[in-house]
């Protein structure tokens, strides 16, 4: 059997050759994020996503950590850090698995077939189970919003200061805070 180390650049290799685009980050094979496409037929369809990945030192033997760095709306994924709660990945994972399955199965897997009752998003599972036509409707407006290729081909660090740019343009002087903040001549 092959030492870990060997079988994480054949599995980050294997990606690499595949239709994804990988980017890795700090020039190793620990670290790195994966560009990632809703599933066809999905609410997901259409949307593109960052998904950052981390390989344990263990990897195949431990599970690799996986989360999205753009915003998506899903019960089974955290909005503010992007986690996943994926059975395979957090409790039953095996070194027969590989990156590969995460991308062509398992992530995909979880887009089509959400899990309201195990959430990380309580809004977006009780949404689901209450109304789900608004809940479609939100998804499909945070994938408009957050999960197109423009959203990912900028840093996190990037997108924060885009964001802080529109605030300061959109907001008038008027505010008590921005008069405050200023400094006389």
């Amino acid at each position: 059997m092959s030492s870990p180390s060997k079988r994480r650049e054949m599995d980050v290799m294997k990606l690499m050759m595949s239709d994804y685009a990988v980017e890795t980050i700090n020039d190793g094979l620990n670290e790195f994020n994966v560009e990632f496409h809703g599933p066809k037929e999905s609410l997901y369809e259409g949307g593109v996503w960052k998904i950052r990945v981390e390989l344990p030192d263990a990897y195949p033997y431990k599970s690799p950590s996986i989360g999205f760095v753009n915003k998506i709306f899903h019960p089974n994924v955290d909005e503010l850090s992007g986690s996943v709660c994926l059975d395979v990945i957090n409790q039953s994972w095996s070194p027969m698995f590989d990156l590969l399955n995460v991308f062509q199965v398992f992530l995909p897997q979880l887009l089509l077939y959400p899990n309201p009752s195990d959430p990380l998003n309580g809004d977006a599972a009780s949404l689901m189970m209450k109304d789900r036509k608004l809940y479609d409707q939100k998804v499909k407006e945070y994938c408009e919003q957050y999960a197109k290729k423009e959203h990912i081909t900028n840093s996190t660090v990037d997108e924060e200061s885009d964001d802080d740019e529109d605030i300061s343009e959109e907001e008038s002087v008027s505010s008590e805070d921005d008069i405050a903040g200023h400094a006389d001549p």
